[in-house]
């Protein structure tokens, strides 16, 4: 079995970044296809190969990041490309791939060290670039994938209409071919059920919320996705100033409203939530990924409040990434059952919470070797009298 990387699985998620209690993830994601090339879903097996072999040298030649990793999807395992999804670096679509023919010509290159650029060859469009990043951040992922959407048109041409823009395979993509996806943890507003008033007012204003895992994916542990649904007729940078300067900030202000208020009518009860999950995360001997994805959403809910003294948001965030089936399977190096990775998957959390949990110990005392002794004196003269 392919091992994947697990060791640096998730690194954008180290960081808490700005707005980190309630804030996760921001993602632009950008959609190009080459002029003069059908769009994938209409292309043979034969003319998305030639893409692929057009594409792979200069993305990997357009020093898009110190180090790029090539991942041919034909020649890697299913556990692997389940992995790259749980890591957000590639989409369940294009790790299934197309009926008839799942894996034929789709790759996806991955920026190291810090994993946050990832490029999907022959997804729905011939490219889907896309930068994530920890906490509220949507400007400096927009700037990232610039440099490299630039760097890359240098040396190709895109398919793009003067009159509606960049060309894509999906019409709602056309324009900027920008998506704009913020992870948000919502579980105050889950708990005073006002999540469906935030659901009305998004789609009220064009955009989608869906779960952890995009389109088709149900919101597990209080996590949404909160995205633009179109992109023509707005540039990115009115796109850009809607969800950053207006809409996520609302929405952040009334999860912290929602949060105040669950703390002011009834803290005990908050702090019993938080410390419960704690107990059955040290304690537990099996967990399944939905169980473990809730309790450590509680326990984020605890940090973020105050009631969990000492821990940090990003170990969490890790956790949620490191909990899920092929990560599981990647960190004991062997594919399992339902029932063992369940088990391996309490033996993780027991392990690293616990060391979190663990209290520092005190740096021990140092003697100097060459510190004379004391003299014998009425306080450190033996019982005996010593020297008679």
């Amino acid at each position: 079995m392919n091992t994947g990387n697990a060791e640096n699985a998730g690194n954008w998620l180290a960081v808490a970044g700005r707005s980190g209690d309630v804030v996760v993830s921001s993602r632009v994601r950008m959609a190009r296809n080459l002029a003069g090339f059908r769009f994938p879903n209409r292309a043979p097996a034969s003319e998305r190969s030639a893409i692929l072999t057009k594409l792979k040298p200069i993305v990997l030649g357009s020093r898009l990041s110190p180090q790029m990793e090539w991942v041919d999807l034909s020649s890697t395992t299913s556990g692997h490309r389940t992995s790259l999804v749980e890591e957000r670096l590639i989409s369940r679509q294009h790790a299934m791939g197309k009926p008839g023919e799942p894996m034929h010509a789709r790759a996806v290159a991955i920026g190291l060290p810090e994993r946050r650029l990832s490029i999907m060859i022959n997804e729905e469009d011939h490219l889907r670039l896309q930068v994530i990043r920890g906490g509220f951040d949507l400007s400096g992922a927009m700037d990232e994938i610039d440099s490299a959407d630039d760097a890359i048109e240098q040396r190709i041409d895109y398919a793009y209409s003067p009159r509606f823009g960049y060309l894509t395979a999906c019409p709602t993509n056309v324009g900027t071919g920008v998506r704009l996806s913020v992870m948000l943890h919502l579980p105050a507003l889950k708990i005073t059920r006002e999540i469906e008033k935030v659901k009305r007012a998004a789609d009220d204003l064009g955009l989608t919320v869906r779960g952890s895992y995009g389109e088709g994916s149900d919101a597990t542990g209080d996590f949404y996705q909160i995205s633009n649904q179109t992109t023509i007729g707005k540039s990115e940078a009115v796109l850009l100033r809607e969800m950053e300067a207006e809409i996520i900030p609302s929405v952040i202000a009334y999860e912290r409203t929602a949060r105040e208020r669950l703390m002011k009518g009834g803290r005990r009860g908050m702090e019993d939530q938080a410390w419960r999950a704690v107990g059955v995360l040290l304690h537990a001997r099996l967990l399944s990924t939905e169980e473990a994805t809730q309790l450590l959403s509680r326990l984020r809910l605890g940090i973020a409040l105050g009631v969990v003294p000492n821990l940090d948001l990003p170990l969490v965030n890790q956790l949620l990434v490191a909990v899920q089936p092929s990560h599981i399977q990647m960190a004991i190096g062997q594919e399992l059952t339902q029932d063992q990775r369940r088990e391996a998957r309490a033996s993780l959390l027991r392990g690293k919470l616990g060391e979190a949990f663990a209290p520092k110990r005190k740096p021990p005392r140092l003697i100097r070797p060459d510190t004379p002794e004391p003299p014998a004196g009425p306080s450190n003269r033996p019982p005996d009298g010593g020297d008679r």
